[in-house]
């Protein structure tokens, strides 16, 4: 088998919990690696990489294996059902990122995207597709990946910060955000793009918006600071606002530590938002509080995958599609 779904999260959701689903997905999808490495392809423009590390490459692979392991057994006992895949492919460093390769999106869509570099387009897996439209009303997918010949790159949820709810993608200005590659996709899937320029304390360009910011249903994490253009900060803020959030603004320390790349879920109990260890450890109490007023903070372990520049969001793939009846 080259999937694996794990089956045990089966409890039905509370009716409060599905209220809320339309921003926290009840479900993802995962891939677990077999052969994880720092991806020396995309160091070039991922500050967050880091190769300061003395182990082998086969206790680096072993260790990103069991955090995976771990990441999903968390999720699957707090109810978010979770597919889990297989990579032992060892010429896809990055597989543990799916959701920068496909996004899925409510009416049944999904969208498979064109990746900056050679590596991580074979990332893209005809049996994952497959599995969707097996086990949710697939009506259509919008495949973008021939645009990577033309030297266009648009790179999922990694590029873009979905509102589901106000239909607004935040989108930070980069070579792996494409304006006109967003563009169709904003008019194929019916939101609005806010685009910005976002850099870290060093003024290197962001990478990815998912590491500088995090969209709930009720509230948002964003490190205001890494907008340097003050009016656009302003706008970015009113807009998270008048939807109805509490907007957090983090450090660029907070930023350093993926604190920026959680992901908000439905589970059997309702809302939570999954994070790295690293990152909740980041967050003042102050922010811990505010977050608990709206959802419950699951953090795991997973600091050889943020090796490789991404934490807990890059690792989960929405899926935001209605089963099939069984």
């Amino acid at each position: 088998m080259t999937a694996l779904e794990a089956t045990r999260a089966t409890t039905p959701t509370t009716i409060a919990a599905r209220r809320h689903s339309l921003q926290a997905p009840t479900t993802v999808l995962m891939i677990r690696p077999h052969h994880f490495a720092v991806n020396p392809q995309t160091a070039a423009d991922n500050v967050f990489q880091s190769t300061t590390d003395d182990r082998t490459a086969a206790d680096i692979a072993a260790a990103a294996n069991a955090e995976c392991t771990a990441l999903a057994e968390t999720l699957i006992a707090r109810g978010v059902r979770v597919h889990l895949f297989e990579d032992e492919s060892n010429e896809r460093p990055d597989s543990v990122f799916p959701n920068n390769w496909f996004s899925t999106h409510r009416g049944g869509r999904i969208v498979t995207y064109p990746m900056f570099t050679p590596n991580r387009r074979l990332e893209r897996r005809p049996d994952v597709i497959e599995l969707l439209k097996e086990q949710y009303r697939v009506q259509d997918v919008i495949d973008y990946s021939g645009l990577e010949h033309d030297g266009l790159f648009l790179e999922g949820t990694g590029a873009m910060v979905l509102d589901h709810i106000g239909r607004i993608a935040y989108v930070a200005r980069s070579h792996r955000a494409d304006p006109v590659i967003l563009e169709r996709f904003c008019t194929h899937n019916g939101y609005e793009p806010m685009v910005f320029d976002a850099c870290d304390d060093d003024g290197t360009p962001i990478y990815h918006t998912n590491v500088l910011m995090c969209v709930g249903t009720d509230l948002a994490l964003i490190c205001l600071d890494a907008l340097p253009d003050v009016k656009r900060r302003c706008e970015v803020v009113d807009r998270l606002t008048e939807t109805g959030r509490t907007v957090i603004d983090l450090t660029h320390d907070q930023l350093r530590d993926f604190a920026g790349n959680a992901f908000e879920l439905t589970g059997s109990n309702g809302r939570l938002l999954a994070m790295s260890d690293r990152a909740h450890r980041s967050l003042t109490a102050t922010q811990i509080r505010t977050i608990e007023a709206s959802c419950e903070i699951v953090a795991v372990d997973i600091s050889t995958i943020e090796l490789a520049g991404g934490s807990v969001r890059c690792m989960l793939a929405g899926i935001h599609l209605d089963q099939r009846p069984a």
